[in-house]
C-alpha cells in the first residue's frame, strides 16, 4: 500500500490492463499484466491476463514468492501442476467460471484446449517472480548439463538450438508452429492426457 502521507492524487485507482503487455508471441496469444507498479493502491496481489490460442502454452514455471490461482473467463485450459513431495503430475481442466489453484513453489503450466482461450492469473504477491523452463535450459551452459546429465554435448546443443537462448513464455515459438503443421505436437494426443 501507499505511505500515508501521500497525497490522494497520487494516489492510482484505475487502470486499462490492455495498456500493460507482458509478453506477445503473436495477434492471439498475449500476456498483460498488472502490479503494483502500474496501480500503486493494488496491495499484495498482482494478475496476469492471458489470451491463447489451441495449443500453445504457458510454458512449464513455477513462482517462488507466490501462490496462483488461474480464472477461466472463455474457451477452456488444461492446467498442469507437479506436486513437489509426491512427484505426482496433476492434469486439471477448467472452463469458463472454473479455477485451478497452484500452490507457491509448484512447477506448472497451462495449454489451451481451443481457440480464444482467455485465462486471469491472480497472485498473492505484488511482483510474482518467475523461473521458466526455457530460461533452465538456455542459461545453463551446455558443459554442465551434459556433464551432470551424461549427455552428449554436441546433441544437446543441436536439441536446444531452436529455443535460440529466448524466453519461450509461450509455446510452442512461431518457428515450430511454422515448421510443423500440427505446432509440433498432436493436439490429440495432447488432450488425451488431461
Amino acid at each position: 500500500m501507499p505511505a500515508p502521507n501521500q497525497n490522494s492524487n497520487q494516489l492510482q485507482y484505475f487502470s486499462d490492463v490492455n495498456q500493460n503487455r507482458l509478453f506477445t508471441r503473436n495477434a492471439t496469444n498475449y500476456i498483460n499484466r498488472l502490479g503494483r507498479d502500474v496501480l500503486n493502491t493494488l496491495g499484495n496481489v498482482s494478475l496476469l491476463d492471458i489470451y491463447l490460442s489451441q495449443g500453445r502454452v504457458v510454458e512449464p514455471h513455477y513462482h517462488q514468492n507466490a501462490s496462483e490461482l488461474v480464472y477461466c473467463i472463455a474457451g477452456s485450459a488444461g492446467v498442469s501442476l507437479i506436486n513437489p513431495f509426491t512427484n505426482e503430475v496433476i492434469h486439471l481442466s477448467i472452463h469458463p467460471g472454473q479455477v485451478a489453484n497452484i500452490p507457491q513453489g509448484w512447477w506448472h503450466w497451462e495449454v489451451a484446449y481451443e481457440d480464444k482461450t482467455h485465462l486471469l492469473a491472480i497472485f498473492d504477491a505484488p511482483y510474482p517472480e518467475y523461473i521458466f523452463g526455457s530460461d533452465i535450459l538456455t542459461k545453463t551452459p551446455i558443459q554442465v548439463l551434459a556433464h551432470t546429465y551424461c549427455l552428449n554435448p554436441e546433441l544437446l546443443r543441436k536439441a536446444l538450438k531452436p529455443l535460440n537462448n529466448e524466453t519461450i513464455i509461450i509455446g510452442p515459438t512461431n518457428q515450430c508452429v511454422e515448421g510443423h503443421s500440427n505446432g509440433g505436437y498432436e493436439q490429440q494426443k495432447m488432450n488425451q492426457h488431461y
